[in-house]
């Protein structure tokens, strides 16, 4: 039987650390490498007085045994792995430009050789994998997809089987992450399950399953299951402020932000965004604040607090500069076409929709086209502009079934535009099909009926 320490004890441990000493504590907690150093260096530096009490008082028959080569050795070999793990960190990057621009064949030829054979490697193409779920989900997948490459090429021996089983974990959850974003959530779905039984053939670590938690939360917010993802988040945001993790903690109220979002509450989304701003390591990772800062400007538009919005907004322009990819320009000037709306700026607030739209449609993203489409429409009604109207639901049909819009969205875009052609479309018949897309999204199961829409 095991004698642990009384809980009071860790707990006051736990709350004594600085955070600097809470990542070393984390990291060593972890590492085998470091308990084993740390050990040595307790051993030398405290001697246990009980230990020492006991060695008088009892009787050893047995002869003293020379443990210092063996630490020595041991010393030894963690610094070799911890000088091996820096090279391989700093060589990763040029690796993953090498990679980046070969075709796959080329890749699958480059992979087999020993030099892309690193955990450096590995980890860099997980991280960058999550970083591009936002911007480019395909390239997200693909570069998860190449992690899960590098780590079959792994030796276990060197780098511990259990940890690159929770690499493999990550990089499932990314591939998962990748496919909600493209609505693919039937995929995503299987990505899950690999992702949960890699963790379960891994160390077991608390912080993985956290990760993993916070990004299957995502998809069951999209199929609209909001108590369970509430509930996994929760669990994420516990297990991160336990381990120190502010950053990651602050990352998951963000995603519990956008459930109260989607479940229609944003004014609940508003103070989760704000704490979340005073959590997160905006250096550490930048495009994670202009998600914040935009998400924040979205809800308080809908909750009409355009003022504040607008104050917001002038303050993040430096932000949004800072990420001039199509899909980023086209949601600022969205956001800022809804504040403009809000202050009766109507004329500013068309110019900055059309812009967007066009910017959706280039891009290949058809709800956000659909939605900002639906934001003119009832722009158009107000003024009771019906010839722009008209023209414009017929243009949101034939690009949606371009695009493959799944059959229900579609047939909603259908019957929005027989009514603008018969000229009984209103502006609360606009909002339902709004609502009704939003959910479609997430949902191609979801069923349009005209007379019971949303």
């Amino acid at each position: 039987m095991r004698i642990h320490p009384h809980s009071m004890l860790l707990q006051e441990l736990a709350a004594a650390l600085e955070r600097d000493d809470r990542k070393a504590l984390t990291h060593a907690l972890r590492c085998p490498d470091c308990q084993e150093y740390l050990v040595h260096l307790l051993a030398r530096e405290r001697p246990d007085p009980a230990g020492e009490t006991l060695a008088k008082v009892l009787p050893w028959n047995r002869p003293a045994v020379d443990y210092g080569p063996a630490f020595a050795a041991s010393t030894h070999e963690c610094e070799r792995r911890r000088d091996l793990y820096d090279q391989e960190r700093a060589e990763a990057p040029a690796l993953l430009v090498e990679l980046s621009a070969q075709p796959a064949e080329r890749r699958e030829l480059l992979l087999q050789q020993a030099r892309f054979h690193t955990w450096g490697l590995l980890a860099l193409l997980v991280e960058n994998g999550r970083e591009e779920s936002h911007a480019d989900a395909s390239r997200a997948e693909d570069l998860a997809q190449l992690a899960l490459r590098v780590a079959e090429e792994l030796d276990p021996e060197l780098y511990g089987a259990e940890r690159i089983e929770d690499q493999r974990a990550r990089a499932w959850a990314h591939i998962a992450n990748a496919r909600r974003v493209r609505s693919d959530l039937d995929g995503a779905e299987a990505a899950f399950e690999h992702a949960f039984h890699h963790l379960r053939l891994g160390t077991r670590e608390s912080l993985d399953r956290a990760v993993v938690l916070d990004l299957k939360a995502s998809l069951l917010r999209d199929r609209r299951r909001f108590p369970d993802a509430d509930r996994l988040l929760r669990r994420a945001y516990q297990i991160f402020l336990a381990f120190g993790d502010s950053h990651r903690a602050g990352r998951v109220l963000v995603n519990l932000s956008t459930i109260c979002h989607d479940a229609g509450k944003p004014e609940a989304a508003i103070p989760l965004l704000q704490e979340a701003l005073t959590l997160v390591n905006l250096d550490e990772e930048p495009r994670l604040r202009l998600i914040i800062v935009h998400n924040l400007l979205d809800d308080l538009a809908e909750v009409g607090r355009f003022m504040e919005a607008r104050d917001l907004f002038r303050q993040a322009g430096d932000l949004y500069e800072r990420f001039p990819d199509p899909p980023t320009r086209s949601r600022r000037k969205w956001v800022q076409g809804k504040i403009a709306r809000g202050l009766g700026q109507i004329g500013q607030s068309e110019v900055l929709w059309l812009s967007a739209r066009e910017g959706f449609i280039a891009e290949g993203i058809p709800y956000d086209t659909a939605l900002v489409s639906l934001d003119l429409a009832s722009l158009y009604a107000e003024q009771g502009a019906v010839p722009a109207l008209r023209q414009l639901a017929q243009e949101m049909v034939v690009i949606f079934g371009s695009h493959k819009i799944h059959r229900e969205a579609l047939a909603a875009l259908s019957y929005l535009q027989q009514a603008l052609e018969a000229e009984r479309a209103t502006v609360e018949l606009i909002r339902r099909v709004a609502a009704f897309l939003k959910r479609a999204e997430k949902d191609p199961g979801l069923r349009f009926v005209p007379d019971l829409a949303p």
